[in-house]
């Protein structure tokens, strides 16, 4: 199974959400690898504590292959995480550079087919993006089974939902293959306050389908981002985190 966490919107949580049950599914013995897409690479530096700066190869690397290809089928280094079954193909600042040239050169379809080849050796494949329908986006939604949408009870979340959930289907409807939407993950839930439940009822009084899940707001997750260690290795007794397993199982069922 390909997974991609992908929403348009930037501070939701995506790399948060990506990690995190990409560390549950190693955790419970499926041998999970994890593709940094962001030129940010928040998730690289989450599971591995490497700084933009000094990123280990990457996803960059298997893209500028493509773009400048010698003998044989481009790839793309896997690296080890510190925790077991838990891989990483990482990200780096690099991909913003590439962008233009790949788009250019119509590249789209490249990390579908890498990860068909990688599929055969890994149980569970998570992606993560940046925010937006730009080329590396698209390129995890042609690449991946299912998409996850992260929505963080925000009544401008609200507002764009409907769009996205659209253009997404649309995506969908005109590339073959394409991920289909899985449902929505309500992140950064506050304990209190009306709200947050009048906007997840209005998500399902339109259809859309909402994980009953919810994950909450804590500081924990700051703190595991210091520690570059996801909650399950972090805490695994913290409520968060049993909200993440809860999560992962249900999308397991």
């Amino acid at each position: 199974m390909k997974r991609v966490v992908f929403t348009n919107k930037g501070g939701v949580g995506k790399t948060s959400i990506a990690c995190n049950l990409a560390a549950i599914s190693a955790a419970e013995g499926y041998r999970t690898l994890l593709v940094d897409l962001d030129a940010q690479a928040n998730a690289t530096q989450y599971l591995t504590g490497c700084g933009p700066d000094d990123t280990p190869s990457g996803i960059a690397d298997f893209f500028r292959q493509t773009l400048f290809p010698g003998s044989g089928k481009a790839q793309a280094n896997v690296h080890p995480t510190p925790f077991d079954n838990f891989f990483l193909i990482a990200g780096s600042p690099e991909l913003a550079e590439l962008q233009p040239k790949l788009e250019a050169k119509f590249k789209i379809r490249k990390l579908a087919k890498l990860l068909d080849r990688l599929a055969a050796d890994y149980d569970r494949i998570y992606l993560d993006t940046p925010p937006g329908f730009g080329f590396y986006s698209l390129s995890a939604l042609l690449a991946a089974d299912r998409c996850l949408v992260p929505f963080d009870c925000d009544s401008f979340s609200l507002t764009a939902i409907d769009r996205l959930l659209a253009e997404l289907e649309d995506i969908a409807d005109d590339h073959d293959g394409a991920a289909k939407i899985e449902g929505v993950v309500v992140n950064q839930f506050p304990a209190r306050g009306a709200l947050p439940e009048a906007l997840i009822a209005e998500l399902e009084q339109r259809g859309i389908p909402v994980f009953d899940e919810r994950l909450m707001s804590s500081v924990k997750m700051k703190e595991s981002h210091h520690a570059c260690r996801p909650l399950i290795h972090l805490d695994p007794n913290h409520k968060l985190t049993r909200q993440f397993v809860a999560l992962f199982h249900a999308l397991e069922d």
